[in-house]
């Protein structure tokens, strides 16, 4: 029987839309109302294949059978990682947490690919934060500073800084993106001089610059004279060595805005749930991302526990990855160490796993086939709902039992 199902919430991307529309044919999704480039394929590719539950290596296996498998890895590794997490929710992410302390592992999310830079500044320097809806309702000036939303997060302009009378919508760059020619004002930066620019932003407000670029003091007057401004800032200032640096300058600069206006700055979240793993973790152990449980409590330090690193460096020895793509954003270092270790999967059906794994578990979707609560990119926690049955267990049920059946494998050897 064919229906449409409304109010369907999107989790493609962290701007976690939650007014789209679904046509759904028995257990399948057949097309999508209301959504976007990124949203209209993903929700069909969910129910479209059916693989087998479960498989070791190439072969389809009993769920029994890879739970023993599974297990048995988990115990035979001495430093595991758990990684990924970003298309999970809280159910699983709380999950991923209990094994991850039970084992003694280090677990990480996409942050470490993304914005860690921005979340280790935060910690630094603090942020000044809105919702999402307050920037519809009230910005009359909106940056978008190293972030081509109208790529990575389609609907993004659409839904929460659409163009209204008095609005100024501004991008700045390295170069002019899709974003950049349906702006007001494109500022082109040179590569690797954001934290230059930051700083004479800061000295233009306080009237000791000496530099002579125009379209620089236009902004700084702009932002000086908004009554509610707002930058959303992407990977176009997250990556390199000292990235962190880079977005402390931006965060100061907000905070130098707020003596003379309302000004706030957003971080632009790839993945749909990334934001939820960053509060899952806090929450859970005090840390963010990259936590390690080795010493049979949790310890924090970017490069030295975070996934990416300990790949690259050949330490993890087994790898536990909660949704197999955000693999694709690993360094080549890290995606050759995972072909030579044990590596447990957790994915969606319609997923591809772009590395070799020693055991599969198809998962249940959040949003699909589970309800859940995902986060937007804003922290704001959004409800997810059933839109089809499914047979395939959750990602936290997958991850409950291997915690259960771990923790009854140490008892029975010391027994």
């Amino acid at each position: 029987m064919r229906h449409t199902i409304p109010n369907v919430t999107c989790t493609v991307c962290g701007c976690v839309c939650d007014d789209l529309s679904v046509v759904v044919e028995g257990d399948r999704i057949t097309s999508v109302i209301n959504g976007c480039r990124l949203a209209d394929p993903w929700f069909p590719a969910q129910t479209a294949a059916h693989p087998p539950a479960c498989r070791i290596g190439d072969s389809a296996v009993s769920l029994e059978a890879a739970y023993a498998e599974a297990t048995k890895i988990l115990a035979a590794a001495k430093y595991p990682l758990i990684y990924g997490l970003s298309r999970s929710t809280t159910e699983g992410q709380r999950a991923a947490t209990a094994l991850a302390d039970t084992i003694g592992a280090t677990i990480d999310t996409t942050a470490s690919t993304g914005h860690a830079p921005s979340i280790m500044a935060l910690q630094q320097v603090g942020e000044s934060t809105c919702t999402l809806g307050e920037v519809k309702q009230r910005a009359d000036l909106v940056i978008f500073w190293g972030s081509d939303p109208l790529v990575t997060h389609p609907r993004h302009r659409e839904r929460y800084c659409p163009p209204k009378p008095g609005r100024f919508i501004v991008v700045v760059d390295h170069e002019e993106t899709e974003s950049a020619k349906a702006a007001d004002l494109f500022i082109r930066i040179e590569p690797d001089r954001d934290w230059e620019a930051f700083w004479e932003l800061r000295l233009m407000l306080a009237g000791k610059s000496t530099a002579k670029r125009a379209d620089l003091q236009d902004l700084a007057d702009r932002m000086k004279s908004c009554r509610f401004g707002i930058v959303f800032f992407g990977m176009g200032i997250t990556q390199g060595p000292l990235a962190h640096r880079t977005v402390e300058a931006l965060l100061q600069l907000v905070t130098d805005l707020n003596d003379h206006t309302r000004f706030y700055a957003r971080r632009m979240r790839r993945y749909g749930d990334v934001a939820g793993a960053d509060s899952v973790l806090t929450w859970q152990t005090g840390y963010p991302f990259g936590v390690n449980f080795s010493a049979g409590y949790p310890r924090y330090n970017p490069g030295e526990f975070t996934g990416p690193d300990l790949l690259a460096h050949k330490e993890a020895d087994a790898c536990l990855l909660v949704g197999s793509e955000t693999a694709n954003d690993l360094p080549q270092a890290a995606r050759d160490h995972l072909k030579t270790i044990p590596t447990i999967v957790l994915d969606s059906p319609g997923n591809i796993c772009p590395v070799p794994a020693s055991v599969t578990f198809i998962t249940a979707v959040y949003g699909i086939h589970r309800p859940g609560t995902g986060y937007r990119m804003d922290e704001v926690p959004i409800p997810l709902r059933v839109l089809v049955p499914t047979d395939y267990p959750s990602d936290g049920e997958v991850l409950t039992e291997l915690c259960q059946r771990f923790v009854a494998s140490q008892n029975s050897s010391i027994g």
